[in-house]
């Protein structure tokens, strides 16, 4: 059967995340009720990475197997005729190899996460950053960002629920970014990226960054933090509004 790689964009406000849940609209089961709805077919949507609720995607990755040989520009079409109006869009079909996973044949991951510092409510960015109140001092995050970098036992960074059979990462790049902006504020963008991600590990390195930022952490206390190996040395989880999955590499 013809296998089709789709990229994938979508704001995860309205979902319950990537995954196909008991209760909620999924990511993953408007994609297959979209194409079930253009070919008639049942099928199986498999994503690179299992985004969680009010997370977004900028270059989310999937694979889906059809009977027809559809030609890609059809098959991108056509799904996004049937996703409107939710906020998804496949900017991107192609045909892939038939042993292509949108998982497994993943060589990495970048993720990019936003925090806009401004006293003022977001409006026009509402849900897609993580306001903070107060200005950052971005060279310190940075300071503390490289502190992370590299191949660690990153307990202190996952989730207590997670399901990764090792703590151990290696990651390949923290970097901080500020980003002009018009009007009043700042905006930092976190970039992540490595093979593959803790649960959670992105959003708890972001919070434990913005209390370096904030002056009430130093680089050596994210240090003490990683090398103590213990969830409740993290500072707080960035909410997930800030989030983006941005590209996955093959």
């Amino acid at each position: 059967m013809p296998r089709y790689k789709l990229t994938i964009e979508y704001d995860g406000t309205p979902f319950v995340g990537w995954q196909i849940q008991a209760a909620g609209e999924s990511v993953q089961g408007a994609l297959a009720r979209a194409v079930e709805r253009f070919c008639g077919e049942a099928v199986s949507v498999q994503g690179a990475g299992r985004t969680d609720a009010g997370v977004h995607a900028t270059g989310q990755v999937a694979h889906v197997e059809l009977a027809k040989d559809w030609k890609p520009d059809t098959v991108r079409d056509a799904i996004n005729a049937h996703l409107r109006p939710l906020p998804i869009a496949v900017l991107a079909a192609e045909r892939a190899a038939d042993d292509f996973h949108a998982r497994f044949s993943a060589t990495g991951r970048r993720y990019v996460y936003r925090i806009i510092a401004r006293r003022p409510s977001l409006v026009l960015e509402r849900d897609r950053a993580w306001r903070v109140l107060r200005p950052l001092d971005a060279p310190a995050m940075a300071e503390g960002a490289a502190r992370l970098i590299g191949r660690h036992d990153f307990t202190t960074f996952r989730a207590i629920g997670c399901q990764a059979a090792l703590p151990v990462k290696t990651l390949d790049r923290l970097e901080v970014e500020t980003v002009p902006i018009e009007g009043p504020g700042m905006e930092i963008r976190v970039h992540a990226q490595a093979r593959s991600f803790l649960h959670h590990q992105v959003r708890s390195l972001v919070g434990t960054l913005v209390k370096v930022g904030e002056g009430a952490w130093t680089a050596d206390d994210v240090s003490a933090a990683l090398e103590a190996k213990d969830r409740t040395r993290c500072g707080p989880m960035a909410p997930s509004a800030g989030l983006y999955l941005a590209e996955v590499t093959y």
